[in-house]
């Protein structure tokens, strides 16, 4: 069995059909417990208080708002290549999703970057780049609508895509190249090292991000499933126009 069999629309829809249920429930509950663990069952910070358990909302949200523009530059590259309408459609349906994840990160980095640093922005290198990849997002959005043909529009949008997959790399990698700025490095991944997340912090964030990981792939199975639905649509009313 090839993988590709699942780029037919058909086989999509079917499979989907049976892992999209699954995929639901396993979201809902991985984030109904990490929410409520990491809100209500953490203890407050000794320097942040209770405003560090936003880290429970705004790192997995930032971590997915890049994560989505890197399955889109995966789907769009796989378009170019293969020319796989699913392809182009499930980056289309991700880039919503994508959005909206990257204005929560970044409404939460401002609640909790006042009372932490004084100031509800500062064109710190992370941020700026964070800010420009949401435009990216709404370019890319607005692209897809601007172009009637829809394989002209998976074209442009691909090469869209490809050019802003530079600040998707600069917003999670930012910190590492340039040494000014508010903004941290990512701690997540520093446990056993010099001032990891502590501990108390670190299992419920875990469970939190893997639960905002099956949100989006859930968002993106019912949004393509939608795409299809009205690409179908559009083709039957297409062919009636001119029956």
């Amino acid at each position: 069995m090839s993988l590709w069999e699942y780029a037919n629309p058909k086989k999509f829809m079917q499979v989907s059909a049976r892992v999209l249920p699954v995929v639901i429930g396993l979201a809902a509950v991985s984030l109904c417990v990490g929410l409520i663990w990491g809100f209500f069952l953490t203890p407050d910070d000794f320097r942040q208080g209770s405003t560090v358990k936003i880290i429970f909302i705004h790192v997995p949200t930032a971590m997915m708002a890049i994560n989505a523009w890197v399955m889109m530059l995966v789907a769009s590259l796989i378009w170019l290549v293969r020319r796989h309408h699913v392809s182009a459609l499930a980056a289309r349906a991700a880039a919503p999703v994508g959005l909206t994840f990257t204005a929560i990160a970044l409404v939460t980095g401002a609640l909790w970057g006042q009372p932490m640093w004084g100031t509800w922005w500062a064109w710190d290198p992370r941020l700026t780049a964070f800010l420009i990849l949401a435009l990216f997002y709404l370019g890319y959005i607005a692209l897809w609508q601007a172009v009637d043909d829809p394989d002209t529009a998976a074209d442009l949008t691909a090469v869209l895509c490809m050019v802003g997959s530079v600040f998707a790399v600069l917003s999670r990698y930012a910190v590492k190249f340039w040494n000014q700025g508010l903004h941290q490095d990512s701690t997540i991944l520093k446990v056993g090292e010099a001032d990891p997340i502590a501990p108390a912090y670190y299992v419920p964030l875990v469970v939190c991000i893997v639960g905002f990981v099956l949100l989006f792939v859930a968002l993106v199975l019912l949004r393509t499933r939608t795409e299809i639905r009205a690409r179908r649509l559009s083709a039957l009313l297409a062919r009636e126009r001119l029956a």
